[in-house]
């Protein structure tokens, strides 16, 4: 059974640091690409972060050079790691996962996605 559990999420002031965590079980982390999406209210998911299984990452524009993701094989957890927080970072996120061959192009289409964390709140707020 995979399961997905993402923490970590809360409340923090403009400028301010998270990390979250995606703890995985139930399928073969090392092998399979990791992500990071997020949900404002009334907006569409958006993709943050991909971890590709071959190591590779690459960042949406609104995450470069903020966030950091990492993906831990032998803890099967994906981090992602968002400093200078902004308003506009608030959001439900959630980790995703799946299994294509790491050169697969345009991560940030959902339906590429096949399995999905519950999600943890993150709100940015003076």
């Amino acid at each position: 059974q995979v399961q997905l559990v993402e923490t970590g999420g809360g409340s923090v002031q403009p400028g301010g640091s998270l990390r979250l965590s995606c703890a995985a079980s139930g399928f073969t982390f090392s092998t399979y690409n990791m992500a990071w999406f997020r949900q404002a209210a009334g907006k569409e998911c958006e993709g943050v972060a991909v971890a590709k299984s071959d190591g590779g990452t690459t960042y949406a524009d609104s995450a470069r050079g903020r966030f950091t993701i990492s993906k831990d094989n032998a803890k099967s957890t994906l981090y992602l790691q968002m400093d200078s927080l902004k308003p506009e970072d608030t959001a439900m996120y959630f980790c995703a996962a799946n299994s294509l061959a790491p050169f697969f192009s345009d991560w940030r289409i959902i339906w590429k996605w096949i399995y999905w964390g519950q999600g943890t709140q993150v709100t940015v707020s003076s």
